[in-house]
């Protein structure tokens, strides 16, 4: 297959056996493995948000740069998380496809889901403990942190209905980015595959859960010293209303629309000839 596409990258097909396989290994991970990688996973996607904060805080860039730079800073978490190694909620909606295969059970998938989730959450929250211990959001004369409540704010205050469907178009990108890093062989095979994608998503505005579980808290904790107006709505029932909404919107985007219909592509013949 690799001669076809004239590129030594594993095949579309090749890909799909690869993520179900990756699939088995990340459900049955043991316990602590599953717990420690989550947390470094939510880290890892903070130092993204806050590398795409620290980028975007310049009022001298037009939107257009201001939202690409952005986007191509916060593909640091997602690299660090391919890369590095580490389990990342998101991501791990490809676990639909060893489940669709009945490889794992539904309990193995809902158990890791939940599992990687919680512990995302305690990374991401780790992290905003660091930096605002850290008074890095007090750079550029606290325009950084000014600009960390007004991201947080801005996502708090989207409809139900809009952080969804932006949910959605979030992972779809992300879970592309992934398929396209499992085709690469070399470290920069993956850090470029996975650049596109997550900065396009990025700079198009849409969803990611657990990036939230950083930009959102770190902005209800600098609320208060941003002297901000108008930011009622930035508190932690707002967190988990976003969440709620943004995390079904990923889940329909990566466990839906990339993992279960590569899954018909690629999978699902080949596993009834099996059977």
């Amino acid at each position: 297959m690799n001669e076809i596409f004239g590129f030594d990258a594993y095949s579309p097909k090749e890909i799909a056996e690869r993520v179900e396989s990756i699939g088995v290994t990340k459900a049955r991970l043991p316990l602590v493995s599953q717990i420690t990688l989550g947390i470094l996973a939510g880290g890892f996607i903070g130092l993204g948000a806050l590398y795409f904060t620290l980028v975007t805080s310049d009022a001298g860039l037009s939107f257009a740069a201001s939202r690409l730079l952005g986007g191509i800073a916060f593909s640091l978490g997602l690299i660090l998380v391919v890369v590095a190694g580490a389990e990342l909620f998101t991501g791990n909606n490809f676990l639909v496809m060893a489940w669709a295969s009945r490889r794992i059970s539904t309990w193995e998938l809902m158990r890791n889901w939940l599992l990687i989730y919680f512990a995302n959450f305690a990374g991401a929250l780790g992290l905003v403990l660091l930096v605002v211990l850290s008074h890095h959001w007090q750079a550029a004369g606290g325009a950084v942190g000014a600009n960390a409540v007004k991201i947080a704010y801005a996502k708090v205050a989207l409809p139900f209905a809009e952080a969804f469907f932006k949910g959605i178009l979030c992972n779809i990108l992300v879970c592309l980015a992934v398929w396209l890093a499992v085709a690469g062989r070399s470290v920069i095979d993956k850090i470029f595959a996975i650049i596109f994608p997550v900065s396009a998503f990025v700079a198009a505005g849409f969803e990611h859960s657990v990036a939230n579980m950083y930009f959102i808290p770190l902005g209800i904790l600098l609320r208060d010293s941003s002297h901000l107006a108008n930011i009622e709505m930035l508190t932690w029932a707002g967190l988990f209303s976003n969440l709620v909404a943004v995390t079904l919107g990923n889940i329909i985007g990566g466990g839906v629309m990339v993992a279960a219909v590569y899954y018909l592509v690629y999978c699902r013949r080949s596993n009834e000839h099996e059977r």
